[in-house]
């Protein structure tokens, strides 16, 4: 158990040691790497819709084709 609390303890510090690191040596103002984040953020929702949109209409066409395939094979 006491390997496990130091390994934890290890990738905790390594952690904020990293994270403190790319913050000083960021070429971008704090303003700027929120501005692109947000930019980034709102990209991958207007493709995440996009993909929605197309799928959804794929599976509703398929089920169209299956409905009418169905109901040509009852009669």
């Amino acid at each position: 158990m006491n390997k496990f609390f130091s390994f934890f303890a290890g990738v905790m510090c390594g952690s904020v040691v990293g994270a403190v690191a790319a913050l000083l040596m960021t070429p971008a103002s704090g303003a700027e790497l929120t501005a692109e984040a947000q930019r980034r953020w709102l990209e991958a929702q207007a493709e995440f819709k996009r993909t929605e949109e197309d799928t959804r209409h794929q599976l509703e066409h398929e089920y169209a084709v299956m409905r009418q395939r169905a109901v040509k094979s009852d009669k």
